[in-house]
């Protein structure tokens, strides 16, 4: 039986729900496994605390919620601090070095990579910066096959921003396996 819980956290405007959607589209589209997606956001359009739930499984999936996320992913200190007691133990968790410093400690697989320094010296453009982050998860937990990312994003993405969006997720994976060593 295959089933995860990812939690993705961070503000608004960090691209946090789209990344979510795009993994569980890539997952149910293309993966051939069940996903479902939720989210939660505060008030405010842009900076306020953003979270998405996905839950993918080769089983019917009943309850649309993370309880105990395998996986949480927190890129922002508001988001590391109100979320990090959820991970269960033995679970990933990664962050973004620029924006998150880790004060507790979580019994977890713990990466704190250099995620949006990365994206703005290498490719220049932060709007990637969430497809850095899902590149990066894969790159540590394969839940989706990077191949099913690209093509939902060819669906999601202008043209012209389709090479500028492959770079970003090629340099989250490379970022990864960096980590692992």
């Amino acid at each position: 039986m295959f089933r995860k819980g990812i939690v993705f956290t961070g503000s608004g405007g960090q691209g946090v729900i789209t990344a979510s959607i795009i993994m569980a589209e890539a997952a149910a589209l293309y993966g051939g496994i069940n996903a479902v997606q939720a989210q939660a956001y505060g008030p405010e359009a842009r900076g306020g605390a953003t979270r998405a739930d996905v839950i993918l499984s080769d089983e019917v999936i009943r309850y649309p919620k993370v309880i105990k996320p395998h996986v949480l992913v927190c890129l922002t200190q508001l988001a590391y601090d109100k979320y990090i007691h959820l991970i269960r133990p033995g679970g990933t968790l990664l962050t973004d070095i620029f924006h998150v410093r880790q004060l507790q400690q979580a019994d977890a697989r713990t990466f704190n990579l250099d995620m949006y320094r990365e994206v703005m010296d290498k490719i220049g453009q932060p709007i990637v910066f969430n497809i850095c982050v899902l590149g990066a998860l894969l790159g540590l937990d394969e839940l989706v096959k990077p191949e099913h990312i690209l093509k939902v994003l060819e669906t999601k993405v202008p043209k012209g921003m389709i090479e500028t969006n492959k770079q970003a997720l090629e340099l989250g994976l490379d970022l990864a396996r960096k980590a692992k060593g």
